[in-house]
């Protein structure tokens, strides 16, 4: 159900249901892609759980904004810094709560949200930790299918970076006409640390601050060129079925009782 075409009186009856937020970005993404593709890959994955839960779930509008501060260094990002992304989340999640909800998504397809995102719902809940049956949780789509992103057999990279095969794949499926192939060049960086991979290629154990013009000239990672719409749709169905049956889970959870 989409809560926004809802009327107002509706909502008492409603209050059981999980309510999933959208949240993503603009911000550039490389030559080649266009700044909202992160918001886009989102909303697609929302059609498409939104297809298969149906009347189960409320689904807000994306909140296209995003943490993107990292960004502004290259041309074009609209960001809201750390802290008042922080604060917008918490006073939309407020709303809900103050409405009755209890359950509540934030779905995340943009890395920069995952800090002022965690706290949001952090605050929130010590915010209202008089409320046991209180359920917030934050799942970006990219960190919920990790696991079975590695495991696709087509894919160069096995993990998602910033304007890489993975995205410049999903857009290709969903948007061909945005995408400037002959533009896709990612920064591909040799880095001599067990510990950070400085392109996002591998594994980091240690979180270092960097901003994008310092780690990649057209603000892409990876490897964009490697792209194809067909790896884009594998990669839509595999985030989509690791987010749906979250959702699924998620239904059924009871209020916490302490052990």
């Amino acid at each position: 159900m989409n809560y926004g075409e809802l009327t107002s009186n509706t909502i008492p009856d409603l209050i059981h249901k999980v309510v999933v937020l959208p949240i993503g970005s603009l911000e550039q993404h490389g030559h080649h892609l266009p700044m909202l593709t992160d918001s886009l890959i989102g909303e697609e994955i929302v059609r498409r759980a939104h297809a298969e839960l149906g009347e189960a779930v409320l689904f807000l509008p994306m909140l296209w904004v995003g943490a993107s501060d990292h960004h502004r260094g290259l041309p074009g990002a609209i960001s809201a810094s750390n802290d008042t992304y922080t604060h917008l989340l918490m006073d939309i999640l407020d709303s809900l709560i103050g409405h009755g909800f209890r359950r509540i998504v934030l779905l995340n397809s943009h890395g920069g949200n995952g800090g002022p995102g965690g706290n949001a719902i952090y605050q929130m809940q010590l915010r209202h930790r008089d409320k046991p049956d209180l359920w917030l949780t934050m799942v970006s789509w990219f960190t919920i299918a990790g696991p079975q992103i590695a495991q696709i057999a087509s894919l160069q990279q096995k993990h998602v970076t910033h304007a890489c095969e993975l995205e410049t794949s999903m857009i290709l499926r969903l948007r061909p006409e945005l995408v400037k192939m002959g533009a896709a060049h990612g920064a591909n960086i040799a880095f001599d640390s067990a510990f950070w991979s400085a392109d996002s290629s591998g594994a980091s154990r240690v979180t270092i601050a960097r901003t994008f013009e310092q780690t990649s000239h057209t603000g892409a990672l990876g490897h964009p060129e490697m792209a194809t719409p067909e790896k884009g749709e594998e990669l839509f169905a595999v985030a989509t079925r690791e987010v749906v049956a979250f959702i699924r889970e998620f239904i059924t959870w009871k209020e916490f009782q302490p052990g």
